[in-house]
């Protein structure tokens, strides 16, 4: 909702609140419509000002709020320009062989990062964005590179560490650039031959790297970003202190993104649904303390919402169980607990 002069008011605008006299009667009702009589009314009791609902005071979900308010317009709008920005660089980088300013990435990442108040706020906006085909390999990096900054403060990291994190993230997939988009995108489980195929994306992005003057983080963050903690990873299946720190985080965010990111052929994950997938996986193929320190704010954070389970009961998440994050308390509207810790079979299906 928002605030307007009764002498701006105009016909059809739906008022937010009850409307009092300065002797307190009521002079009208919230969700009244505005028409030529209830604005001489107001006028008559010298009512400057009402509350009015905007668009996002009329949607259904939580997911068509946030799009339509002017919080997220505005951040739409400085990510778009800013995506265009780093999309340029990067072009010019892999065609003309133009340098990559770093410290204009930074610049590009303070811009987007300074629409929102919090971290969690940055992840609730880029949740609800929804990228051109042509541009979701690009706005994937750009992504991760915020989501470096919000998960590397998370864990600690400061300074001149943090801004390296987040430089990780504007270059750690640019290999996938020099593969085709059909198979990057591809909807489908891919082949054998497409998966070989797939995984050369982090030797060509270190290729692309090698020579360049930028730290060597960076470079090692390309080429063992899919490295797993319990050998599993590629390229060259390395194990635990063998990973470079920053390509463990790194490897976090990636699979965060994609799971929060959506694809034409999927919607977005909810956060309690890419909990469970971290589960789902083991802990072990990433280093357990920083995922789950991730894990337990994202969890935290939805603390008070209202969701919907695939049993289709509704309530609000109470609390949040520290040894099975993804198995949260609700609280129906009739004042019903629903322990998910014991119907391991019930998921958190939608945010509401």
């Amino acid at each position: 909702m928002k605030s307007i002069a009764t002498m701006a008011l105009q016909d059809g605008m739906v008022l937010a609140g009850d409307v009092y006299s300065f002797k307190g009667k009521l002079i009208a009702k919230e969700a009244e419509k505005v028409n030529k009589d209830l604005i001489a009314r107001l006028s008559r009791h010298s009512i400057m000002c009402v509350d009015i609902k905007e668009p996002e005071d009329f949607a259904a979900t939580r997911y068509e709020r946030i799009r339509l308010s002017r919080s997220f317009k505005q951040f739409e709008t400085v990510y778009s320009n800013n995506l265009s920005a780093y999309k340029f660089m990067i072009d010019s980088f892999l065609k003309d062989h133009t340098p990559v300013n770093t410290s204009y990435l930074l610049s590009i990442h303070d811009q987007i990062f300074a629409c929102c108040k919090t971290e969690e706020q940055i992840l609730d906006m880029l949740y609800h964005l929804v990228p051109n085909e042509d541009e979701m390999t690009y706005a994937h990096m750009l992504n991760a590179a915020l989501i470096s900054t919000v998960f590397g403060r998370w864990i600690g990291l400061t300074g001149n560490d943090l801004k390296l994190f987040t430089l990780c993230g504007f270059f750690y997939d640019i290999g996938k650039l020099c593969l085709p988009e059909e198979l990057i995108w591809k909807p489908d489980k891919l082949t054998t031959e497409e998966t070989l195929l797939m995984q050369t994306h982090t030797f060509l992005g270190y290729e692309l790297l090698r020579h360049q003057n930028i730290n060597e983080r960076i470079k090692t963050c390309t080429l063992h970003h899919h490295e797993r903690c319990d050998g599993s990873g590629y390229p060259n299946g390395l194990k635990g202190d063998a990973i470079d720190t920053f390509s463990k985080y790194i490897s976090i965010v990636d699979v965060y993104e994609a799971m929060t990111s959506a694809r034409v052929y999927r919607q977005s994950l909810t956060p309690f649904q890419v909990i469970r997938n971290f589960e789902r996986q083991g802990f072990e193929k990433y280093d357990i303390l920083i995922l789950k320190t991730i894990l337990g704010k994202i969890a935290e954070s939805q603390i008070g919402r209202t969701v919907r389970l695939s049993n289709d009961v509704e309530g609000d998440v109470l609390f949040i169980n520290p040894d099975a994050l993804s198995c949260p308390l609700i609280k129906t509207a009739d004042g019903k607990i629903f322990d998910l810790l014991r119907f391991p079979d019930v998921t958190v299906q939608a945010v509401l």
